[in-house]
């Protein structure tokens, strides 16, 4: 089992908002969003949105994709923990042809 990603607001707080010394409140209002908005992002009650994530790009200088991108490793990591073990494998198929879908 691989290690769980980090969720990007833990990322946002921890390598954005700490290193320039602003509160949430005031990185919520520079963002354009509510304090509890931002607030729980950044304590990972909330996922992230493509909306959250092109106001972070915008106002960072960073991609929409690269966030994105955490959220959706994170999202993928989460629902495998949950998979059920009761899928088959469709006949004809192997895992190596599989690949190319």
């Amino acid at each position: 089992m691989k290690r769980k990603p980090t969720h990007p607001g833990t990322v946002f707080f921890e390598d954005v908002l700490k290193p320039l010394n602003l509160s949430i409140t005031e990185a919520a209002g520079m963002l354009g969003i509510s304090r509890k908005a931002l607030s729980e992002f950044v304590h990972e009650k909330v996922s992230l949105s493509p909306e959250m994530a092109i106001r972070i790009s915008r106002a960072t200088g960073t991609s929409v994709e690269s966030w994105m991108n955490m959220q959706q490793k994170l999202t993928i990591w989460e629902a495998e923990q949950n998979i059920v073990n009761n899928v088959i494998m469709f006949p004809g198929l192997s895992m190596d042809s599989t690949m190319a879908l």
